[in-house]
C-alpha cells in the first residue's frame, strides 16, 4: 500500500510533533476536530493540519489513521473508527500509538477487524519530535511493514513481529522504567522535604547516585502538565504486568503519585502555558507545599 494521506488524532503535544514531521516529510496530514477541544484545535492549525471535520470523513480520507492520545481513550476511539468503518465499508489502517497493556491493545484489534479494518500495534519511545529531538515508532503486527514508509530523519520505525502485542509490551516496559523512576523519585524528594531532610538528602544524592537525581531533576520541569495522562499510563502497565505474574501494586503506586501531580495547580497548566523558567527543584518545593492527598 502506498501511503500518501494520514489521519492523526488528537493533535496534542505528541500527536502535533508526530504530523509535523510527517507533513514535512511530504505526507498529507488530516485531523478531525468535531467535538474537539479549544487546545487540540489550536495545535492543529498551528501545525497546518487538514480538518476534515468527523472520524468518518477521516477514515474515508487517510490510507493510514494514527491513534496518538490519553491512553485512557484509547479502546474507545477504536470503537468510534469501528463504528465509522462499518458505515463506509473503508479499510484504512488503523494503527494505535498509545501507552496500552498488550491486552487492551488485543481489545483495539478486535474492534477494528470486526469492522472489517485492519489494525497495527505501536508504541512511541522517546520525545514529541520537535527542533532536534528524535523518536522511536515501534510497531508489530501482520501490517507493520507497511509502516516503514512513515520513517523521516526524526522519527525511527522499528517493526519486531507480525504480533499484535509486541509493539505495546515494549512500550510498556520502558514507560514503566522511565516513568516509575521518576514517579518513585518524585515521591522520596517531596517526602524528603516535608520531613525537612531535602538538603542533607540532596547532598548524599549528589555524592552517590548524581546521574540519577540530575536526570530526574532535569525532567521533572516538563513532567505536571502531562501527569494526567500518565495516571492511565501506569494503570495500563499495572494490567500488563499482573497478565505476566507480576504485581500490579507498583504502578498502581505510581498512578496515585502522578493522580495527586495532575489535581495540583501545576497539573492544570498545559504544555504551553507552563512557566518554562521553573526548575526540577521548584516543582518539587510546589508539589510539597501542595494538600497532601
Amino acid at each position: 500500500m502506498k501511503i500518501a494521506n494520514i489521519g492523526v488524532m488528537s493533535p496534542g503535544d505528541m500527536g502535533q510533533a508526530m504530523a509535523q514531521q510527517l507533513k514535512q516529510h511530504g505526507f498529507n496530514v488530516c485531523t478531525a476536530l468535531d467535538q474537539r477541544s479549544a487546545r487540540s484545535k489550536a495545535l492543529a492549525r498551528e501545525a497546518g493540519l487538514t480538518d476534515v471535520g468527523t472520524i468518518a470523513k477521516l477514515t474515508e480520507q487517510c490510507e493510514v489513521i494514527l491513534s496518538i492520545m490519553n491512553p485512557g481513550s484509547a479502546l474507545e476511539f477504536s470503537g468510534e473508527v469501528a463504528q465509522a468503518l462499518r458505515a463506509n465499508k473503508r479499510q484504512p489502517l488503523f494503527v494505535d500509538c498509545n501507552a496500552i497493556a498488550p491486552v487492551t491493545m488485543q481489545a483495539v484489534n478486535a474492534n477494528i477487524t470486526a469492522a472489517g479494518g485492519r489494525c497495527a500495534d505501536a508504541g512511541i519511545i522517546g520525545p514529541p519530535p520537535r527542533g532536534g529531538a528524535k523518536n522511536h515508532l515501534y510497531v508489530s503486527g501482520p501490517e507493520a511493514r507497511e509502516l516503514e514508509q512513515l520513517a523521516t530523519p526524526q522519527i525511527s520505525v522499528h517493526v519486531l513481529s507480525e504480533r499484535i502485542g509486541d509493539a505495546s509490551a515494549i512500550k510498556m516496559c520502558y514507560g514503566a522504567m522511565n516513568k516509575g523512576v521518576i514517579a518513585l523519585a518524585l515521591e522520596v524528594l517531596i517526602a524528603a522535604r516535608r520531613f525537612g531532610v531535602d538538603a542533607a538528602l540532596e547532598t548524599q544524592l549528589m555524592n552517590s547516585q548524581r546521574d540519577v537525581y540530575d536526570k530526574v531533576i532535569r525532567g521533572l520541569p516538563q513532567m505536571p502538565p502531562k501527569a494526567y495522562r500518565w495516571v492511565p499510563e501506569m494503570l495500563e502497565i499495572a494490567r500488563a504486568f499482573e497478565a505476566v505474574g507480576m504485581t500490579p501494586r507498583v504502578f498502581q503506586g505510581a498512578a496515585d503519585i502522578y493522580e495527586f501531580v495532575a489535581a495540583t495547580a501545576l497539573g492544570k497548566e498545559s504544555p504551553e502555558s507552563r512557566d518554562k523558567s521553573r526548575g526540577g527543584k521548584d516543582v518539587v518545593r510546589m508539589l510539597a507545599d501542595a494538600p497532601p492527598k
